[in-house]
């Protein structure tokens, strides 16, 4: 199940449609190391009609996680699109704490 592209290697990891497009699903780790690729492949999709992401399957972060879910919060406002963000694990609500922007977060 590859996502995007990172030099020329297949990333396991990244933001997918659901539900016929309606949400989007991320599966895999959101760290530093692939960061740049998933919000890359992120650009090239429309952004879901309902709004919603689903980070359920969302298994290793760093602060670059919270960078990416910054920056597709940006691009929904840009567009005037809603975006939010659910079942957000507990460890990337921490780390957006720390940044000071855990408002990306709530609905």
């Amino acid at each position: 199940m590859g996502f995007g592209q990172d030099e020329g290697v297949e990333i396991d990891a990244g933001f997918a449609p659901a539900h016929d497009g309606t949400q989007w699903a991320y599966s895999g780790s959101l760290t530093f190391a692939n960061a740049g690729s998933v919000l890359a492949a992120a650009a090239a999709m429309r952004l879901p009609d309902e709004g919603e992401v689903d980070l359920d399957n969302l298994v290793e972060i760093d602060s670059s996680a919270v960078a990416v879910l910054v920056a597709l919060r940006r691009r929904a406002a840009e567009e005037g699109k809603p975006l939010r963000f659910v079942h957000v694990p507990p460890a990337l609500v921490a780390l957006a704490e720390v940044y000071d922007v855990e408002a990306i977060l709530r609905p």
